[in-house]
């Protein structure tokens, strides 16, 4: 496999209308990735085509390739697609049994499932909940019923739900949206120790604010108006000329041991 990720001049289009055109994006083991744009810029439909929420466009008149892990989109088995590529966000709270105790959730993933039935599991599906719950913090809340937990425990238990299947690309988008402070720095350490892992799915994250990128990440795209308008190693992207020409407004980027900053000049 040379590409996690290999996107060639794709477009998705709704009602004939493009809302990505012309995408061209390279992901590589390793990596990992965070996309940043202004709203309406075409991030969500990025990842929701990695994730099959959404297929690319295919036309004779547009020759293009949309990949993931050598599997072509919208030609492959959407159920064998899902258990490959996890995808965490807060959009899909609501699918989650508020009464539903945070330890049959996570192993309710293991079978595509929201809810725990008449399944049973081994104890080392078991044990793998309690080590994905422990390196989220929220290990001792394990017997809670979903609904009693905050904000921003439910975040980290849908994050840790995503990563049961062991997935080789995890796709977190917007995963900090609406948490305060403290949930917010929680949930990035949580994010940082599974980048320290060399063993960690490739990390794709779609977020509106450079101080919501966890160390360990190592490369950003930048999307405007369903395109890419630039990518590659963070430290070349997050610059003030190319971030300010993507945003349209004069910012000062920086960076302070290991974390990233914006402000307008």
């Amino acid at each position: 496999m040379e590409h996690v990720v290999k996107l060639e001049n794709v477009e998705v289009r709704r009602s004939g209308q493009p809302i990505l055109k012309d995408v061209s994006w390279k992901v590589d083991p390793g990596q990992n990735w965070v996309i940043l744009g202004p709203n309406g810029a075409g991030k969500t439909t990025l990842v929701n085509l990695l994730t099959g929420r959404v297929f690319p466009s295919y036309d004779k008149d547009n020759p293009s390739d949309a990949r993931v892990l050598d599997y072509r989109l919208g030609r492959v088995d959407l159920s064998e697609l899902r258990t490959i590529v996890g995808m965490a966000t807060s959009g899909e709270e609501h699918l989650i049994p508020r009464r539903l105790p945070i330890l049959d959730i996570l192993l309710s993933a293991l079978y595509g499932k929201t809810y725990r039935g008449r399944e049973e599991y081994e104890d080392m599906d078991v044990q793998r909940a309690m080590d994905l719950l422990h390196i989220f913090g929220i290990a001792q809340l394990a017997e809670r019923d979903f609904q009693t937990l905050s904000e921003g425990e439910r975040q980290r238990v849908i994050i840790a739900r995503a990563l049961m299947t062991d997935p080789e690309i995890l796709v977190l988008d917007e995963p900090t949206a609406g948490l305060d402070m403290g949930a917010r720095e929680l949930l990035m350490m949580a994010l940082e120790e599974i980048a320290k892992d060399p063993n960690a799915p490739v990390m794709i994250l779609v977020t509106h604010h450079v101080e919501e990128i966890p160390r360990g990440f190592t490369h950003a795209a930048l999307m405007n108006a369903g395109s890419i308008t630039a990518a590659g190693p963070i430290n070349d992207v997050l610059v003030d000329d190319v971030v300010s020409s993507n945003f349209g407004l004069p910012l000062k980027i920086g960076y302070t041991e290991g974390r990233w900053s914006a402000q307008a000049q």
